[in-house]
């Protein structure tokens, strides 16, 4: 035996090798290639089943934090509860080790190891517990992994198929065979932006949520390399419960951002989440503690971890698009939200009348917010030209127009800024050459918004770019497939190219989305009304409620019905809802009953009023008697429509 001080034992025989000597664990070995100590510690870790606790410990800790994330993000736990999760698990581990050094189990219950004689230690069969303790937690994480991985992204993948084809802007044709459903396969890097959640308790407060999830729609829109879900489409499922698969489908796109707003007085939390649509995984999640006059940084750091989680290579600083013309005011900012809470609504005047001093009371408190001014301009203009009367059109034309020039000088690279202005223009002062310019500057700087495009697309098809103007409202159907403007204006374009009966399946298609959506069913009338089917036509154009639209087009289709009492009847009823203002579709209506001298003398009218409906002028199917006139060619060469 070797000696206590551990000299070399130098009397050993070379024969005998380690297989052949003592195993007693008191004795330490003299060769170089042994250290007895270190391997009686090893030795005791096995014994005492720490590896195996290690092991299980890790096991149960993965499986503990999965559920755990989803939970809290569904309470709105904030983001330090996850985190002190790990924390304490962290903590934990090392407590189990030595805990599993120190005790032991014994059939009388748990005794310090150092206390066990060795006879009545049952390791062994504590460590077979374990094992298979080990094997059916690992069992389960498999299971899980499966299950999460593959069977529910199968179910997201291929579910709700058949919804992706409302999506489709004209009908294809039925075919005598069906053909096996596509795979789900949206636009990379395709996003829409859900209408967060009110969870304030006050419905009052939907506004604020609503227009938050606004912001940042249109702060992704504005970055090139996304293809955003417009507005309309998006907050069409607010309050109802879909699966995120049945909306990524109805919506073509490939990620979804859903949210929740807590506000609180001067306190709000957002919780915000990206869902891959086409797996069903989380991307992205997070949720904000701000005090509000933090509110507008908030935004461009919700938009800037989207980005950035969806992997778009952007072309510059995101933030900076994210930021352009906004304001770092909360309560102009606050204003701002309440004048775009009526945007995309039917309107009567004093409903409009309430969104133009929403938007003037945020430029009062911050007359430097570009985005306000624009939204002003453009509230400014529908008003003129559907609710003023008499003096008070020019007067918020010229108010609009000025707007409009100040978000330019404000933001000049604010695509939305340059589209109100070419509507300005285009509505309030006929300068159409001018205005064409502006909505190719508003394409360049904003290509994935899609008021721009639908707006866009009915000025170029009206000034006879029909190309130009039939991508441009496809697009706009596809960014908003469930705005029944969108629909609509795709419907108008068609029949400006005379394209009457994919026309008809677009207004169809608007109906279907909303029975009782302004103006269609009388503009479905006109495209009837251009192949031939008046009696058709004249359903469509009598739907209820009756407007001088419905009206403008049944004094033309009463007339092709040789009834004139009730063509002059319907004449009467355009006059007496719109006076002198309607001297364009007098025009219209003239010219279809032959009356060429009035027509032209109504054209005239017209001209002289700068009426907005001269825009239709070059394209209009209703004016064609009226092309070969003198007097309506020069009435043409004086409005200088772009080419």
């Amino acid at each position: 035996m070797a000696s206590q001080g551990g000299a070399p034992d130098k009397e050993r025989s070379p024969a005998l090798t380690d297989a052949e000597a003592p195993g007693d664990l008191n004795r330490a070995s003299t060769s170089p290639r042994v250290d007895l100590p270190k391997f009686r510690f090893l030795e005791e870790i096995r014994k005492r089943n720490v590896g195996r606790v290690a092991v299980l410990y890790v096991v149960v800790s993965w499986l503990i934090l999965e559920p755990v994330h989803v939970v809290f993000h569904m309470l709105e736990v904030p983001a330090w509860a996850n985190r002190l999760v790990i924390i304490l698990l962290a903590l934990g581990f090392p407590a189990a080790l030595i805990f599993a050094w120190v005790y032991e189990i014994t059939p009388e219950g748990l005794k310090p190891t150092v206390e066990v004689p060795h006879g009545q230690s049952i390791r062994k069969q504590t460590g077979r517990r374990l094992d298979r303790a080990i094997i059916a937690v690992l069992a389960l994480a498999v299971i899980y992994f499966v299950v999460d991985k593959f069977w529910l992204a199968s179910i997201t993948r291929h579910g709700g198929r058949a919804a992706g084809a409302a999506a489709t802007p004209i009908a294809a044709a039925p075919t005598a065979h069906a053909e096996p459903a596509a795979v789900f396969a949206p636009p990379a890097h395709s996003i829409a932006v859900l209408p967060f959640v009110n969870m304030s308790g006050d419905a009052q407060q939907d506004y604020f949520s609503d227009g938050l999830s606004e912001e940042l729609l249109n702060s992704l829109s504005r970055i090139t390399q996304l293809q955003v879900a417009a507005r309309t489409s998006s907050f069409s499922f607010k309050g109802r419960q879909i699966d995120i698969a049945d909306i990524a489908h109805k919506l073509n796109v490939g990620a979804i951002l859903e949210g929740s707003v807590r506000r609180d007085g001067a306190h709000v939390r957002i919780t915000a989440q990206l869902v891959n649509a086409v797996t069903g995984f989380h991307l992205w999640s997070q949720t904000y503690d701000r005090d509000l006059r933090h509110i507008l940084a908030l935004q461009t750091e919700i938009a800037s971890a989207v980005t950035t989680a969806l992997q778009a290579t952007l072309l510059g600083d995101s933030s900076a698009l994210i930021e352009l013309g906004g304001t770092q005011n909360p309560l102009a900012f606050d204003a701002y939200l309440k004048g775009q809470k009526f945007s995309g609504i039917a309107f009567d005047k004093e409903t409009r009348l309430s969104q133009i001093a929403a938007y003037s009371e945020a430029i009062r408190l911050d007359p430097r917010y570009a985005k306000a001014y624009a939204g002003k301009a453009l509230a400014l203009s529908t008003f003129a030209g559907s609710n003023a009367t008499g003096p008070a059109v020019r007067e918020s034309f010229e108010e609009a127009r000025a707007a409009a020039e100040k978000a330019l000088a404000l933001a000049p690279e604010l695509g939305e800024a340059h589209a109100a202005f070419a509507a300005v223009l285009d509505q309030g002062f006929g300068d159409y050459g001018r205005a064409a310019a502006e909505y190719d500057r508003a394409l360049a700087l904003s290509p994935g918004n899609a008021l721009v495009l639908r707006e866009s697309a009915l000025f170029f098809s009206l000034a006879g770019r029909t190309e130009a103007a039939v991508a441009n409202a496809l697009r706009a159907v596809v960014l908003d497939p469930l705005n029944v403007v969108a629909h609509r204006n795709l419907g108008r374009v068609l029949h400006i190219v005379r394209r009457y009966r994919d026309a008809i399946d677009s207004y169809n298609r608007a109906l279907s989305i909303n029975p009782h959506a302004d103006h269609v069913a009388a503009f479905r009338g006109w495209a009837h009304l251009s192949l031939g089917e008046f009696e058709t036509a004249r359903d469509s154009c009598a739907t209820p409620p009756l407007d001088w639209d419905s009206n403008t087009c049944l004094a033309v289709v009463y007339h092709k019905l040789n009834r004139q009492s009730d063509a002059s009847a319907a004449l009467a009823a355009v006059r007496a809802a719109m006076g002198d203002d309607g001297a364009f579709q007098y025009a219209e209506i003239y010219a279809q009953w032959g009356n060429i001298p009035k027509a032209l003398e109504w054209l005239e009218t017209a001209y002289r009023m700068h009426d907005p409906g001269l825009i239709e002028l070059k394209m209009d199917p209703l004016l064609d008697p009226l092309r070969q006139e003198p007097r309506f060619k020069e009435i043409e060469r004086k409005l200088k429509f772009p080419t």
